[in-house]
């Protein structure tokens, strides 16, 4: 009976023991995040330029204490956007123009609270092509219609010369038309009355 416990004892602490050495070295591993890969990977040689930088860490990535700056040569920045992010992976969009050399530099945090700083870095051997400026629409083939003023024309002199006005027949400043009328009928009248004069009988007189 001793032996039996003895032997159930020995297992157990051989068991605890294994326990121990495969989760103590885990410890501090988890504890420590490290890059794992980039892509571009560290130290590539590319003739077109990438159009986002994609890095990859070991444990899962907090976006508000990771930072990723991407720079080229003469320390011009060169990223375009907001960081993404996918578990362990970050991907920063960016937009390489001239020749030189790159520089990744990124810091995370562990989960010991402690930050991890580092680099990547990649040289573009072609300069890339400037993006082209967006286009405007295609100009109107019809041309515009000219404008027809109204006023007057002017004056060689400067001087704006009045445009001449035609009287119209009627209207106040014209010749009156009533009195030709008023003086036609009243001729007629005369002409009538001696008429009708002429055309009555002569009485006879009386024999003396």
């Amino acid at each position: 009976m001793r032996s039996g416990v003895t032997r159930f004892g020995t297992l157990v602490l051989s068991v605890v023991v294994v326990a121990l050495c495969v989760l103590l070295p885990a410890g501090p591993a988890a504890a420590h995040n490290s890059l794992t890969g980039s892509d571009p990977r560290d130290g590539a040689r590319l003739d077109s330029a990438p159009k986002h930088v994609r890095l990859s860490f070991l444990a899962r990535l907090d976006p508000g204490t990771t930072r990723v700056t991407v720079t080229g040569p003469d320390d011009n920045p060169v990223t375009v956007g907001r960081p993404a992010f996918s578990g362990s992976r970050v991907t920063v969009p960016v937009r390489p123009v001239a020749a030189g050399r790159y520089l990744v530099r990124y810091e995370v945090a562990s989960g010991d609270g402690h930050p991890i700083r580092g680099d990547v870095e990649f040289t573009l051997t072609v300069a890339a092509a400037p993006t082209a400026p967006p286009t405007t629409g295609p100009a109107s083939s019809t041309a515009a219609a000219p404008t027809v003023s109204a006023s007057p024309p002017a004056d060689p002199s400067g001087t704006p010369v009045a445009a001449p006005v035609t009287p119209t027949s009627g209207e106040d400043g014209g010749t009156p038309w009533w009195p030709w009328v008023l003086g036609a009928g009243v001729v007629l009248a005369a002409l009538t009355g001696g008429l009708l004069l002429r055309r009555r009988p002569t009485r006879d007189r009386p024999a003396d």
